[in-house]
């Protein structure tokens, strides 16, 4: 059937023809229900050892009597009816040892994408696509009215899930690893799945599959899991097979780029699930448009009228998401990490302003008025080594407030997290142990400013010794147990622990500095706010960093840091600092976003197709930044790892104002001061090194510069067109 539909849109849509109908099936008939008729029940009330055993009694084909049978329970006393199932299925009858019928039940395909099962076994995208179908769904579950033995249901699913690997390996030939099941709430309460050992795992949002505008029409159910064999989150979570890895580059591949070629699009976005090889290749080539031009509208990006209305057809489509198009980059950002000892996990909040662009649906507040300002708030976790190089994404949450709500922060003490905007601290930092689960060698640490300051959050980090740490900068004077009053007092009767010297950069008018900070640290025990004593108190550490001599008229530094991490010795309070002055790096984000990618100027008409494009804006804006400290933390290697070979060519011909280019190519950062000089960068004595403006601006004219080169070239000096050299995947 899935075949004949698939035939049936190609034919539709003009890229095949087949032939006229010659057979209909005649109009008016009704289809054959293949159910049994079922005599009346006796009631069945004994014990489980009075009952004389119990069997599965495996159903075959439809028009068999058991299928039959199967179907007139299902539909006779299930709340769901006998069907249709998904996918791959096996069906049970259950039967005492008398050859009595006690009820019935079916397992099928696995659902195909749940948050809470998605977070419990930690699995990435690629890993969900390659073992899915190793997930099987107990579907149904019926235990006949008449029936009343206890302990039957949690004996049946224990026999069952004994039974099903080999009867499903049997039918298709592969072994399922894990079963899951739906209960709704509301309706049961799943005590014999918990008796049976089935696990817990959250509850489904109450979405369909089509649910793009999260109209939660459907009912929230809670969700169970049973392994059918130890560590089979491990098992899951396994890389691809190579020969899969090798179908997935091959998109890139056939892109536009040649096939020796792995460009940077290619490297953050192959592993976009988008479920069309044609939105796969155009993620590409928007991707490299973008960073191309990146200060560009999407007309003058794109470059041509078709590939422009592609773009925007892109954008429309239901597939091409933020989560869906992120995805990609999220473990190609995890896999940076994977390579570093220590990581920061910065989160930070930022507004998008689209007022400009009034008719635009599905925008929101954003400022302190109801009828003021309006677009969208950005909330993203940006990972950064210890030398301040970002190496990517691993979260973004995008959303627009609802009008409605306004002033709601005057409830925020009835309020429960989950119901508060706060919230988005606690699912960023649950990103970064997802993250940690897949980096064992690494120490990744979520790092806020002060408004991360909530009791909620320390809390759910502490739930897991052995996972991601927490360092925030403190707010609130919280109070301390066993009566030692508040935090910022008992802080402050602290013995100084050394003195840090802080380099402080200009601000506007205010020449750069060196600030002296008295460093005092201890352990604290914290009380819980007063409307929620149920959290219960939790120890950590905090750091108090205070400016003791500062200029006269500038306001002396003060930090009070809290940590998850032990803070033992002066070396290790410092060394959190440090790690805390590296959260500027995403405020120079979001600077390269808005100023360098223009992301308030797209113009798209709804705030879904913004999400897409901005998806792609987002990595075009770190691969900018990355470049940049990338060219201070590897100045001496190639510049072939980040730029082709006519780009390099045409830069140092346009640049030293010389015809013939060189014959080797120069370092990443001959070559990133060059670009930064298109950008207005001048190289002077005391400029340093340039930075992400410079070089966005640079990257624009570079583009122009290298489509004359080619042309000129190519009707002069063809020789100098040679193949283009491979990047190496190791950089960037």
């Amino acid at each position: 059937m899935s075949c004949r539909v698939a035939l049936l849109k190609l034919h539709r849509g003009g890229m095949i023809r087949l032939r006229p109908v010659t057979h209909r099936v005649p109009g008016g008939r009704k289809k054959k229900k293949f159910c049994e008729q079922i005599p009346a029940p006796k009631p069945i009330r004994c014990s489980l050892r009075e009952l004389g055993g119990v069997e599965l009694v495996k159903v075959g084909s439809a028009d068999s009597k058991a299928s039959r049978l199967w179907n007139g329970l299902m539909d006779r006393y299930h709340y769901l009816g006998s069907g249709p199932l998904c996918g791959a299925q096996m069906r049970y009858l259950i039967q005492s040892g008398g050859g009595q019928w006690l009820g019935a039940l079916a397992f099928s395909a696995a659902a195909w994408r749940v948050k809470a099962s998605e977070q419990w076994i930690g699995w990435s995208e690629t890993a969900r696509q390659n073992h899915l179908e190793k997930v099987v769904c107990n579907s149904r579950f019926l235990i006949c009215p008449w029936v009343r033995v206890p302990h039957l249901a949690s004996h049946v699913l224990a026999k069952s899930s004994r039974r099903l690997g080999a009867d499903w390996q049997e039918r298709y030939g592969l072994e399922p690893l894990l079963l899951e099941t739906f209960v709704e709430r509301g309706r049961f309460r799943g005590t014999c799945y918990r008796a049976a050992n089935w696990v817990y795992v959250g509850k489904s949002l109450g979405r369909g599959r089509q649910d793009r505008a999260k109209s939660f029409s459907l009912s929230a159910k809670d969700l169970y899991v049973y392994p059918l064999r130890k560590r089979v989150r491990d098992v899951l979570c396994a890389a691809l097979p190579q020969a899969q890895q090798s179908l997935a580059q091959s998109v890139c591949a056939t892109a536009d780029r040649s096939q020796n070629s792995q460009d940077w699009a290619c490297q953050e976005f192959r592993a976009a699930k988008l479920n069309d090889e044609r939105l796969s290749k155009r993620l590409l080539i928007l991707a490299r448009d973008f960073y191309d031009r990146p200060q560009a509208n999407i007309a003058q990006a794109c470059q041509s009228r078709a590939k422009t209305k592609a773009a925007y057809r892109f954008f429309e489509h239901a597939q091409t998401t933020m989560n869906t198009i992120l995805r990609s980059h999220y473990e190609a950002t995890v896999n940076r990490i994977n390579q570093e000892k220590v990581v920061l996990v910065v989160q930070d909040t930022t507004s998008l302003n689209y007022s400009a662009h009034p008719a635009t649906v599905g925008l929101g507040p954003i400022g302190s008025k109801r009828e003021g300002i309006v677009g969208l708030v950005v909330h993203d976790s940006m990972a950064f080594n210890l030398e301040g190089t970002p190496l990517g994404l691993i979260d973004v949450q995008c959303w627009a407030r609802d009008p409605k709500q306004f002033q709601k922060k005057r409830l925020r003490h009835q309020l429960p997290i989950e119901k508060k905007e706060s919230q988005k601290w606690l699912k960023g930092f649950q990103k970064v142990a997802e993250a940690q689960k897949h980096c064992p060698k690494t120490t990744l640490v979520s790092v806020g400013d002060r408004e991360a300051d909530i009791y909620e959050l320390f809390k759910l980090a502490l739930s897991d010794p052995c996972g991601a740490h927490l360092l925030v900068r403190a707010v609130r004077d919280r109070f301390l147990a066993e009566g030692q009053g508040h935090l910022w007092e008992k802080m402050a009767r602290e013995p100084v622990g050394g003195i840090q010297v802080l380099s402080v950069p200009r601000q506007g008018k205010r020449a750069a500095r060196e600030a002296r900070l008295e460093v005092r640290f201890r352990q604290v025990r914290l009380k819980p706010p007063k409307h929620k004593p149920k959290l219960g108190e939790l120890s950590v550490w905090a750091i108090v960093a205070e400016e003791t001599d500062a200029p006269k008229g500038v306001e002396p530094l003060k930090w009070m840091l809290l940590t998850t991490m032990e803070v033992s010795d002066f070396d290790e309070a410092t060394e959190k600092l440090s790690w805390y002055a590296r959260r500027w790096g995403i405020e120079v984000y979001h600077r390269t976003l808005k100023s360098g990618c223009k992301v308030e100027e797209r113009q798209l008409g709804s705030a879904d197709r913004i999400e897409a494009c901005l998806a792609i804006d987002m990595v075009v804006a770190w691969r900018i930044f990355h470049l940049t400290k990338l060219g201070r933390e590897t100045p001496e290697v190639p510049c072939t790892v980040f730029f082709e070979q006519a780009d390099w060519k045409a830069l140092c011909c346009f640049t030293r104002q010389d015809p013939t280019p060189p014959d080797q190519p120069p370092s990443l950062r001959e070559a990133l001061r060059m670009v930064a000089g298109l950008g207005g960068f001048l190289g002077r004595k005391g400029d340093g090194e340039p930075g992400t403006k410079s070089l966005w601006l640079g990257i624009q004219r570079l583009d122009d510069i290298a489509a004359t080169w080619k042309i000129l070239t190519l009707n002069s000096a063809p020789h100098l067109l040679t193949p283009p050299v491979s990047s190496n995947p190791g950089y960037g």
